[in-house]
């Protein structure tokens, strides 16, 4: 710090380093999101940037259920895919943080390896394996069978975001609750859950999205009649450069800054306390 101030050439590199790199990566990732946004809004017939007039035309189109039957129907399919893959990640990923919190550092580092090895192997080479093995075993390719593959691909998700609070959690505040004659199972309801509580929001958060979003994984898995929304958002593309498919981005674009302005609005206080 002291030869920066010193010489003054190495601070100016930095900060155009810095902040000429930082603004290439936002403008990187905000200008996709925006062309996205000014397509969906169109009056032509089909994808092309700049748009051609501005008209809600294709909103409406996308909301009409005669019209968009098919796209309603893969996102009915996606959504109860990714709120049922929420709930299995639930249930083995938060027992999984409570029981890593309770062992010797050793065992954690190596148990954990295995429980995040999803998030390291690649999904679409997953989804094949898991194909094979379904097949081997006499099961189909069904909606059962995609939820089961995302809870396994993207349940080490809210582990991971539910470990990271737990690693700042005080234990004797769990040793206090028992001392007072509260049972385990009080301790767990009345205060380890709610302490644990923005990390498992934020994993169920982060599951959600990626389950909605996700192809490689239910390309393998999911059977014919369980068409989900990008796979159907593929095909309008192959098939038309339909603008329904920007249209269908600028809804899962709102609705996804809805709910972090939401979580960002409901963690605050408890981030404050």
């Amino acid at each position: 710090m002291r030869d920066m101030k010193e010489n003054p050439v190495p601070a100016l590199l930095y900060k155009v380093f810095v902040f000429g790199f930082g603004s290439l990566c936002v403008v990187y990732l905000v200008a996709p999101i925006v062309i996205a946004l000014t397509m969906s809004f169109t009056s032509g017939q089909t994808l092309k940037y700049p748009p051609e007039g501005f008209s809600f035309r294709w909103y409406e189109a996308l909301l009409d259920p005669v019209r968009s039957a098919t796209e309603h129907a893969a996102a009915w399919n996606s959504l109860k895919i990714a709120g049922l893959a929420v709930l299995g990640a639930l249930l083995f990923a938060v027992p999984a943080t409570i029981g890593m919190t309770r062992m010797r550092r050793s065992t954690v580092g190596t148990i954990e390896p295995l429980l995040l090895a999803p998030l390291v192997l690649p999904s679409l080479v997953y989804g094949l394996a898991a194909l094979i093995v379904a097949n081997f075993v006499g099961l189909q390719p069904s909606l059962w069978l995609t939820v089961t593959g995302h809870v396994v691909v993207f349940g080490p998700l809210m582990y991971r975001a539910a470990s990271v609070v737990a690693q700042g959690l005080n234990p004797s505040l769990a040793e206090a609750s028992t001392v007072m004659g509260a049972s385990w199972f009080t301790t767990l309801r009345r205060v380890t859950i709610p302490l644990l509580m923005p990390g498992i929001l934020a994993g169920a958060f982060l599951v959600f999205i990626q389950s909605l979003d996700n192809v490689s994984v239910s390309l393998f898995l999911a059977d014919a009649q369980t068409t989900v929304l990008p796979l159907r958002m593929f095909a309008l593309i192959e098939e038309s450069l339909d603008v329904r498919v920007a249209a269908i981005s600028g809804i899962l674009i709102g609705l996804t800054l809805l709910v972090m302005l939401v979580a960002r609005r409901v963690l605050a206080p408890q981030r404050q306390a």
